[in-house]
């Protein structure tokens, strides 16, 4: 299937489309926030989408943001206004279903807040340059898909569509947004992936690293939004299939990036179209990360 167009809602105004959510306004204070089918891979929108992705994402997203509310607020908890409110219109409604919520409007912060727990990805190639990840030092010896000896924070900066995030130190947060919020950020991200990996291991689901964002609300408290601990914002591996040294399978988009990475594409748009079979088990890992991790 094609990558979806905005949902096209008559009745309030289209204010940002993302690699994924578009994002109406509703008032002053809030905003509509729709997760599509659409599918980010290495920082380029690709043309075919993942059929049922949106409301798999959203479903997710909203467990997580229930389970970990006692670590810190969501852009959902401050929301006064209903769907059936901003949306009166049932049609409109319908458009939307499960993959829509009403979100407080937050001023967000410049910077990726991205925890590791097992040294992956970009991290692993800065690992192998330099022996660190975003200044932290590591062990040496450390295998790809290792287990680190715990948690680090490595931010990242927060690149518009079609630009790269970059890997920066702790430093540079502090100077982005001040040394006070940027160890408030750096230690609330720790504690929700460790309790979030905690459970998730319950599940039969490793978290190898994820990506949280952070907004402040009009007294300047911090708040966790956008979406939390997804298949797009996560690295999910299945547990009884983990072994150190190999890249392990995943239940997240990693699927689709390991098969990219095997055509001839220089990774800038506009990105190659995917076939039904890659759709297909993409789709089917999505669905079964949800169901492990939220079935009662």
């Amino acid at each position: 299937m094609l990558a979806d167009t905005p949902a096209e809602l008559a009745s309030l105004p289209l204010i940002y489309r993302g690699k994924v959510r578009d994002v109406y306004g509703i008032d002053d204070q809030h905003i509509l926030m729709v997760a599509s089918d659409r599918l980010s891979a290495f920082d380029v929108v690709l043309p075919t989408g993942i059929p049922g992705k949106g409301a798999t994402l959203t479903t997710i997203s909203n467990f997580w943001f229930a389970r970990l509310r006692h670590i810190i607020r969501n852009h959902l908890d401050l929301a006064t206004v209903t769907l059936e409110q901003a949306l009166p219109d049932p049609a409109e409604r319908a458009r939307v279903a499960g993959r829509a919520v009403v979100a407080r409007k937050l001023r967000g912060l410049p910077i990726e807040a991205i925890v590791r727990g097992y040294i992956i990805g970009s991290g692993w190639k800065d690992y192998q340059q330099t022996g660190s990840i975003c200044g932290i030092a590591l062990p040496s010896g450390l295998k790809l898909a290792d287990k680190l000896p715990a948690p680090i924070f490595t931010p990242s900066t927060k690149a518009a569509v079609g630009d790269h995030d970059e890997n920066v130190s702790f430093e540079t947060v502090m100077a982005k947004i001040g040394e006070e919020l940027a160890a408030q950020v750096r230690a609330v991200s720790i504690r929700l992936y460790q309790e979030a990996a905690a459970y998730a291991l319950t599940r039969g689901i490793i978290i190898a690293d994820t990506k949280f964002e952070f907004g402040l609300d009009e007294h300047g408290e911090l708040v966790l939004m956008d979406e939390a601990l997804t298949p797009d914002s996560s690295r999910f591996w299945p547990a009884d299939q983990y072994r150190a040294g190999v890249n392990p399978p995943s239940f997240d988009k990693q699927f689709v990036r390991d098969y990219l990475e095997t055509l001839d594409w220089n990774k800038k748009a506009p990105g190659p179209l995917l076939p039904e079979e890659i759709l297909e088990k993409s789709a089917a890992k999505y669905r079964e990360a949800m169901t492990r991790l939220t079935a009662s």
